[in-house]
This record gives C-alpha cells, structure tokens and sequence, in this order.
C-alpha cells in the first residue's frame, strides 16, 4: 500500500524500492475495512470492479455486534447516519425524548445502512443530497490477495521490487540516521527515507532504532487470534461483518465471495489456545477448509511512528486488533499523513516529523477509546473476562466521553480522527447505555407530530432498501460487467 501509493501520489518525488521476501507470510486476518479504503482505492486509480474481482472481496455497510451489552442483544454499527440533524439537534436527541415517551422505534430502524445489512442488500449510495446518500460502504476482501495485488499495482506504475531478506543495517554514525539495508545475498539497498512495514519484527523502527512499544493490555487484554477459513454455510452473502462476543473475547464472521472468515479474539490470560481452537471450531457455521492458525500480538503503539529517517506503517507502528476492522485504517492513515508531509528534496524538516507522531497518536488512542468502550460498556458478569473488562479503569480521555454522555446525552466533537457521532452512538445505544438527560428541545414540540415524522422517516428508509439488488445479485451483475468490458 505504502510503496503504490508513493508511487502514484508522488510521482516527481520519489522513486520506491520495494523489499520483501516471499518466504515471509502474510497475516492474513485483516479481511474487513472501513469505508476510508474506498478513497485509497480511487485516488489511485484503480478500478473498484477489477480490485474486488482480484481480492474476492464483497461490500460491507457496518458491523454486526452480538451479544456485547447483553447476551442475546445486538445492533449494527453502521457506514451512516441516523435520521438527519433539526435545527441544530441531532437525530439521537428526538430519538431518546420519543423512547422517554414509548414511541420510539429500535434506533437502527432509521438508517438506511442498517436496514439494508439486515435485509441483505446492497447498491452504491448516490451522490446527491437524498435519503439514499446517508451511507457508505467498505469492502471485506482476502487480505492474501490484497497485498500481491497491491505490489503488481505499484510495480505498474515504477516501483522497483527486490526480492530478499533484510540481514542488517547501516547507519550513519553521528546523525543515528539509517543509510541502507544489507540484504541477504549480499546487495545493499539506500535511501533517503525508509519506511517500515516488517509487521510486528518492526525491523527498522522497533529493533534497530528500539522505539519504545507503549503497552495497552491493560485496557484491550485481547492478545490472540484463533482464524479459520470455512465454506459459506447459506446462499446469502451478508454486506456485512459479525462480531459476537464470547466468554474470554470474540468472533468474527467475515463473508467473502469465495469463503467465510471465521476467527476468535481471545485472551490468553482467560483461556488457552487449544480451547480458543476448539470453541471457533464448535461455532463455525460452516465446513472448515483449514485447522485454526493463532495469531499473537500486544495492543498498544510504538511512542514514535516517525524516528530518524524511518517511519513505521502498519503493525510495525502498532496494533489494536480487529474488533472495528481499524488494522487497514491505520495504515491508510499513516500514508495519507506521510504523504501530506513527505520531505522536500530529502531533507527532514523536525517539524514535518514532529506533525506526523502526533497525528498518527491522535489517531491509535481514539481508536483505543473507542475499542474499549465495546468491552467496558456491559453489563455481562457471566465470565471473568467480561468482569475484569466492565469494571476496568478506563482512560482518562474515554471517561471524559462517557460522563459528556451519560449526563447529557452529548458527543465530543473533533475534526480530525477516525469515528465521529453516529459510530459512538450505535455503541453506546446498542449496549444499553442510554444518557440521563438529552437536548431539551425535542421536548418541545408536539410528541405526536415528532413520533409522525420518525414514522416517515421509517416508511422512506423501508421503500429505498427494497428498491435495492440482494448483495449476491449485485456482486454477480458487478462481476458480469466487468467480464463484458473485457
């Protein structure tokens, strides 16, 4: 991703090597995105058809979560809004007086997102200012086939491959800076800038230059993944991710077109291994192609994305699991800001450096406020697990975000950052956590009239799901005209 989009995005800049080894897997896990790879996608001209043909990828308007607030709840965390803001009041606020009164239909029934997820369909939004705008999409796509197919997309358009391991590092001698990589066979790489995607080794900016990893297990005690591949156990292809929640973690259920991703967020202080293994194999709806593969990780951020002349992208930077399919994100979101603040004829200015960490920081701790609000917000005490999670101290910023709510039914506001009103609302809503107070003006007005017009809303949200394709059908008209531009 990194290598392409440099390549594209910067073209008079910079020329890009490319060094990775094929004996060197590929994770593999990360499968679901968020609607921010749609940008990517396009601005570097990629075709979204041929991307989703290469990497069997289907759409995905939200994420299922199960059984987080209450064993036997869930709600949908949409890729929109609910309803529309009024006079400067937000939907929530008519929603919560009209539950106050008993006349309020479930929350999720006034998005179009979600009402479409649920009932299996799937068509862009449009591009105006109508009810069917209110939404977006992402992609859950084989993450084995999306790295290849982003190299053969960078090596298209000049990136240079080397194929090989990296052995060791020269670096300059005053400055710290690092001047090349020695590869297996003998060659040496140089740079400029180096940018480090090794994955959790975090080569570069981890080993070499032993940047700091800033521990969040505490918070997000999650450290394993149990994943398994299985057949699709229905016809229906849901645009949409699961997650429900389990008595030491998660699962997912991840749809694809050619498989189900199936896996178990675990921790291991709760559970081992082989009953993580056991338990995702007695869930898996379907056949399984492959014996359950565990993954190991640490939740947390290095204490500097940007050291030197190296910069960490992706798991090299940090790592907060799967739970709101973030990992693509934050890599996504590295490169933007590198790219934004790429150095001028080589030379690092401190300050460009300086921008880019706090960016980057800004974005992995709303992230991680917005992860543990999915485990601290519960009412669960069925299992040690969910005890610890639910009576945790939280960080100071997402206690901060919780009083602003409970209290008054409120949403901090930022510009920048990952995860603005509505996502904090179908959390907060969807696992019981309803405020004491709201915006009073709602109450205003007539409850009969304000109940009238949510029907409305309703009745509207209802007509446009239906006028949609099933997501099967639109994947296979998707993929029928791609085959007739051919």
């Amino acid at each position: 991703m990194t290598a392409a989009g440099i390549a594209r995005l910067l073209p008079e800049t910079a020329q890009v090597q490319l060094v990775e080894s094929e004996d060197i897997g590929i994770v593999g896990v990360g499968e679901a995105t968020l609607p921010h790879i749609r940008g990517f996608v396009e601005k570097l001209g990629i075709d979204e058809a041929a991307f989703m043909k290469a990497t069997h990828a289907t759409y995905k308007l939200g994420i299922d979560f199960r059984d987080f607030g209450r064993i036997g709840e869930s709600y949908i965390h949409p890729f929109g809004s609910f309803g529309e803001e009024l006079n400067g009041v937000g939907f929530h606020h008519y929603w919560l007086e009209l539950e106050r009164q008993g006349l309020a239909r479930p929350l999720g029934e006034y998005s179009l997102a979600v009402t479409a997820a649920l009932a299996n369909r799937f068509t862009p939004p449009s591009q105006d200012d109508s009810l069917s705008s209110t939404y977006g999409y992402a992609y859950q796509f084989d993450a084995t086939l999306f790295g290849p197919f982003m190299r053969e997309f960078g090596m298209s358009i000049g990136v240079e491959r080397h194929e090989g391991k990296v052995t060791s590092v020269d670096r300059d001698g005053e400055s710290g800076d690092v001047l090349a990589l020695k590869l297996e066979d003998g060659r040496r790489i140089e740079g400029d800038l180096f940018i480090d995607c090794s994955g959790f080794r975090s080569l570069l900016l981890g080993q070499e230059l032993d940047v700091e990893w800033e521990d969040w297990t505490h918070w997000l005690p999650c450290d394993r993944a149990a994943a398994m591949p299985c057949t699709h156990a229905t016809d229906d292809i849901r645009p949409y991710t699961t997650a429900t929640a389990m008595p030491a973690g998660w699962r997912w259920q991840i749809p694809l077109q050619h498989r189900m991703g199936n896996g178990y967020v675990f921790s291991s202080a709760h559970i081992s291994e082989d009953e993580a293994c056991e338990m995702i194999r007695e869930a898996a709806e379907g056949e399984p192609l492959a014996d359950p593969r565990i993954l190991r990780f640490r939740p947390g951020r290095r204490s500097r994305s940007w050291s030197h002349n190296v910069i960490g992208v992706g798991l090299a930077s940090g790592f907060l699991e799967p739970l709101e399919s973030t990992s693509i994100y934050l890599a996504q979101m590295a490169i933007t800001y590198l790219i934004e603040l790429f150095p001028e004829d080589g030379r690092i200015d401190p300050r460009d450096r300086d921008e880019f960490n706090r960016l980057v920081d800004m974005e992995y701790d709303r992230v991680r406020d917005f992860l543990i609000l999915h485990y601290n917000a519960t009412t669960r005490d069925d299992s040690e697990f969910w005890n610890h999670v639910r009576t945790m101290t939280v960080p100071d910023s997402l206690a901060d975000k919780l009083e602003l709510w409970r209290r008054a039914g409120r949403i901090e506001k930022y510009s920048d950052g990952l995860f603005y009103d509505a996502s904090w609302i179908a959390v907060y809503v969807g696992q019981g956590l309803l405020p004491q107070q709201h915006d009073v003006r709602p109450a205003l007005g007539n409850p009969q009239q304000l109940a009238g017009a949510a029907e409305k809303l309703h009745e509207a949200v209802k007509r446009e799901v239906a006028a949609m394709p099933g997501h099967r059908e639109y994947l296979q008209a998707e993929a029928a005209r791609l085959a007739a531009a051919a």
